[in-house]
Formats: structure tokens, sequence, C-alpha cells
């Protein structure tokens, strides 16, 4: 007959099977994925570099439009502190 806790250390033990397994197959894929994509820059630099400059591009239009919002709510509430 088994008890609770050696049933409670059972499940523990299996939960935690379970996130390790889950862990080293996520890491495996990562792996894989950034593998295949430092390769894919290789065979293709000049798309590569193409598409960083898009990122960047986007990122900084996206944090110009955002310090733009913010700065006209800085502005609209210093209006009606006044």
């Amino acid at each position: 007959m088994t008890t609770r806790t050696e049933t409670d250390a059972e499940q523990k033990k299996s939960l935690t099977e379970k996130a390790q397994d889950a862990a080293k197959t996520a890491g495996e894929k990562v792996s894989s994925a950034s593998s295949a994509t430092v390769q894919a820059a290789k065979d293709h630099p000049y798309a590569a570099a193409g598409i960083a400059a898009g990122v960047a591009a986007a990122v900084a239009g996206a944090a110009i439009g955002a310090t733009k919002l913010r700065d006209g709510e800085d502005e609209k509430t210093y209006k009606s502190a006044q």
C-alpha cells in the first residue's frame, strides 16, 4: 500500500521530469532555429542586412511615435493643471 507522501513524491518527480524534458526539447528547437537563421544569413547576406535595417527602422519609428504620443499627453496634463 502506498502512502499519500509517496504518491505526492512520485507526482512531483514526474512533473520535474516533464519540465526537464520540455526544457530540453525547447532548447534543441531554439538551437536548430538559430543554426538555420545563421546559415540563411550566410547564404543571403544582402537580404539579411535589408531585413535587419527594416526591423531597426520599424523599432525606431515606433519609439519616436510613442515619444510623441507621450509628450502630447504630458502637454495636455500641464495645460489642465494651469
